[in-house]
């Protein structure tokens, strides 16, 4: 029986599921050079499944969050994947800072930590009101009641000046009334005692004391409804009055019931007072506080704790080799540079040598013409012949 003899450099051909990149890619690894780690493979898959985890549960914290704010599903939706995008771009870029060369640095491993507890606290209210939902709606009816008695204690203040005034004046026109009417009732009285026998004389029928009783009665009866007509529109505009600001009272209270709400800020409101008011849920509402901190902080302490292979001296390896390259890179690009500005300079300066070896004779003749034109014009001065070389002969330095 034979064996088919494989090549070492063969022997190892690993070639990963598409959901192992994945979880690569969400540990912030290069696939490239992990598939050949054969230990440090399962390490990033479980950085992975951890950050996956963070996003699964950002998302929905997050998407219940919303729905505490907006009325649509879709939108609350929509909104907490967006959001769970950003933490699982502040996860990755939190695990990818530490490596085995500087996960001991205090500073960056300090920012890091504190700024997945921000995260992590923040992401645990909505857990948190989620899981004691019952119990929090029950506070809120609560709340809102007192919220009511409050806003009324409000309003009867803001009233109580004015209605006490109304009060007392309704009070003084009625006593008024009243004892006017109480005065006319006794004088009637009086008077019709006074006809039946029963009175103080003891006669019967209409005498001198009747009549007079009766014209007393009369007078009182007469300013009792001359006193009535008087007061009583007093007594009506404040009437009115009173049940105007009581009607005003009543719409303003009723406005402030639309106002109460089950949103974010009056769950996490109703929360803090449930806390306070029990002991029992305060402890069970830190322990879960810690475990959601814990699920945010998943990433990093798993990047932190476990421990470093040969991944991460690929990476070094890596990148200082491609540091060496784009620095040779650039040193040869540079000589290259130089080498084609030296012979372009090698060149044109033989041009020139050329060109002004051509234009030697020309010269010559070009300044033998200005001499003889300077000879046959007496008239001209000498400077005024040097001028001319200067201009038609000799040449000017480049700038």
């Amino acid at each position: 029986m034979t064996t088919e003899q494989i090549a070492v450099s063969q022997r190892e051909n690993y070639t990963p599921s598409s959901f192992t990149e994945f979880l690569w890619w969400l540990s912030t690894a290069e696939k490239e050079l992990l598939k050949d780690s054969v230990v440090d493979r399962n390490r990033y898959s479980i950085i992975g499944m951890s950050v996956l985890a963070t996003w699964i549960f950002a998302t929905l914290a997050w998407t219940y969050f919303f729905s505490t704010v907006v009325s649509s599903f879709f939108i609350s939706l929509a909104l907490g994947l967006f959001m769970g995008f950003i933490i699982l771009t502040i996860d990755r870029a939190l695990i990818k800072g530490i490596n085995k060369f500087n996960k001991r640095k205090l500073l960056p491993l300090l920012f890091r930590g504190l700024l997945a507890v921000t995260i992590g606290v923040f992401m645990a209210q909505p857990a948190i009101l989620y899981l004691f939902d019952k119990e929090i709606k029950l506070q809120t009816s609560f709340d809102n009641e007192q919220r009511k008695m409050a806003k009324q204690q409000q309003l009867d203040s803001f009233y109580n000046n004015r209605k006490t005034t109304l009060v007392a004046e309704v009070a003084t026109i009625k006593k008024e009334l009243g004892d006017k009417n109480e005065a006319v009732s006794k004088a009637r009285q009086n008077f019709l005692s006074e006809t039946d026998g029963s009175g103080g004389s003891g006669k019967v029928g209409i005498k001198d004391i009747a009549i007079a009783k009766r014209d007393e009665y009369q007078k009182l009866d007469g300013e009792y409804q001359q006193l009535q007509k008087t007061q009583q529109v007093k007594l009506d505009s404040a009437e009115a009055a009173l049940k105007n600001i009581n009607t005003q009272m009543k719409a303003e209270q009723e406005k402030f019931g639309t106002y109460f709400n089950d949103g974010f800020l009056t769950r996490i409101e109703a929360l803090a007072h449930l806390l306070k008011d029990s002991p029992a849920l305060q402890f069970r509402y830190y322990l879960l506080v810690c475990i959601l901190l814990l699920i945010e902080l998943m990433p990093v302490i798993a990047k932190t704790l476990l421990p470093s292979g040969s991944y991460d001296e690929k990476v070094m390896l890596r990148e200082a080799m491609e540091v060496r390259m784009a620095n040779g890179n650039t040193d040869k690009e540079t000589q290259l540079k130089e080498l084609y500005n030296r012979l372009a300079f090698d060149a044109d300066s033989e041009l020139l040598h050329k060109f002004f070896e051509q234009a030697k004779e020309d010269r010559a003749s070009k300044m033998g013409q200005l001499s003889k034109r300077w000879k046959e014009h007496p008239n001209q001065s000498f400077d005024g012949f040097w001028e001319q070389v200067k201009k038609d002969v000799l040449t000017k330095q480049e700038n």
